[in-house]
């Protein structure tokens, strides 16, 4: 069996790559932007990287194209494909055809904290000794790859919300049959292809009810569009999670640096470890996935072990160096809810020392302008803010900084920007880098020259 995978650089598709050399299918795939570290991840499993969408890399025949969410009418490949019959699918389609079928699929929806939790739900089930298969949207330090076929009945599963492909407009989460779904929070976002709130909504409830009556949905007590999600219909036991107020299971911090946790368990059960992250949003990350561990039979004192040597997942405020007591952080946050939640986590686990945000607005729903009234607010705790300014942002977008003062440093050009924040930043600096993209390569670049100039 050879299948060809089109976008295959993708998080997503590169991890059904993965799972597909770990089934014994060999595997080839092409996309527009090959580099590290998928590319390398890829070359190591033996899949041929073609770049490009040309209609030639087609000659060779796959068994089946399997088709990324990238790819839209138009592309050459994609219409040459059509035109010559040729079989293909969908990437959450084949995944639930040839990697889910029959398995107990633990699967993590939501807006925010999604990588995070399944990552910690993954880990959790591994240091269990239940050896479960996973596919994460990042790249969990633990296991240093994306994706794993696992040895157990188990899977756990990223559910994305975005489409599926240019053929199948619904949620790539409706394919996975989950028996254990963790639903994290729910806001509006990707608005280049809903138009508001109620249409999200409306594919979590097609989600809702592909879940089993024997299953168990683990959702957040505190989100108010979630309870308007299981108002609207819901056939399976659901127990509640929260970090504040009542719920099933409930979890609180031990000290003011957030680097003790306690955790409850619906039965009055309690337990305690210390951790390696922070902040409120990844306690409810860490309490969702251990009610989700729980339907695997996994107690609550295994999972706070495995959670006191959790490491975290790469590009989730992930410190990627520290130069003359200057803390550098790589983050995924382009939502104004997670950017202002891990602001705020920072500030608390480094009481006194400025909070530096160089922040790359480059996701669709940002430049649609949707998160302009919010934006400014998410930032609002930090000491200095670093903005690069995206060509086809409206007026609009800048008004809406003003709020931000003096403290905004706003540019065109990533060297720019560099080059003034090397000359601000101060020892004791929190520096946190966020972008859903490469960010121009800026936060290598700012590396690189403290190394230089700081260092005697």
């Amino acid at each position: 069996m050879h299948i060809h995978i089109l976008g295959i650089c993708g998080t997503f598709m590169g991890g059904v790559a993965a799972l597909a050399r770990a089934a014994g299918v060999k595997v080839s795939g092409c996309d527009s932007a090959v580099y590290p570290p998928m590319s390398t991840q890829l070359k190591e499993l033996g899949v041929d990287i073609h770049e490009g969408f040309d209609a030639a890399q087609l000659d060779i025949a796959p068994d089946m194209i399997v088709v990324g969410n990238v790819m839209s009418r138009g592309a050459e490949v994609v219409e040459a494909m059509l035109d010559r019959g040729m079989p293909y699918t969908s990437g959450p389609r084949w995944l639930a055809d040839n990697v889910l079928r029959d398995r107990h699929v633990l699967a993590v929806a939501g807006t925010h904290g999604k990588t995070t939790t399944a990552a910690m739900l993954a880990w959790i089930l591994h240091d269990a000794g239940h050896a479960a298969g996973y596919l994460i949207g990042g790249i969990p330090t633990n296991f240093g790859v994306s994706a794993s076929f696992g040895a157990s009945k188990y899977f756990v599963v990223e559910a994305d919300e975005y489409d599926t492909a240019f053929f199948d407009k619904r949620a790539k989460f409706v394919h996975y049959g989950p028996r254990t779904l963790v639903l994290n929070n729910l806001e509006f976002d990707h608005a280049d292809i809903y138009k508001d709130i109620d249409a999200i909504q409306w594919q979590f409830h097609q989600l809702l009810r592909t879940v089993p009556a024997s299953g168990r949905i683990i959702v957040n007590a505190a989100d108010n569009n979630l309870h308007t999600l299981i108002d609207m219909g819901c056939w399976t036991p659901v127990e509640s999670f929260a970090s504040d107020g009542d719920a099933d299971w409930t979890a609180r911090f031990m000290d003011g640096a957030e680097r003790r946790i306690s955790i409850e368990d619906p039965n009055g059960l309690c337990g305690e470890t210390r951790w390696n992250l922070g902040g409120r949003h990844n306690l409810e990350n860490a309490l969702a996935a251990v009610a989700a561990a729980k339907s695997a039979g996994v107690t609550l004192e295994q999972s706070l072990d495995a959670l006191s040597r959790f490491e975290g997942v790469k590009r989730r405020m992930e410190r990627t160096a520290t130069v003359s007591n200057i803390a550098i952080y790589d983050d995924f946050a382009h939502h104004p809810t997670a950017i202002r939640r891990t602001i705020a986590a920072t500030k608390r686990r480094y009481p006194g020392q400025r909070i530096i945000v160089a922040i790359e607005p480059r996701s669709n729903t940002m430049k649609l302008g949707v998160h302009n009234e919010t934006l400014a607010g998410s930032l609002e705790e930090a000491d200095l803010v670093w903005m690069y300014r995206p060509a086809d942002m409206g007026a609009d977008f800048d008004a809406s900084l003003e709020p931000l003062g003096d403290r905004l440093r706003l540019f065109d050009d990533y060297d720019k920007l560099v080059s003034d924040m090397s000359g601000k930043v101060l020892s004791g600096d929190q520096v946190i880098f966020m972008s859903n993209g490469g960010f121009g390569a800026s936060r290598q670049t700012l590396t690189a020259v403290l190394q230089r100039t700081r260092r005697g």
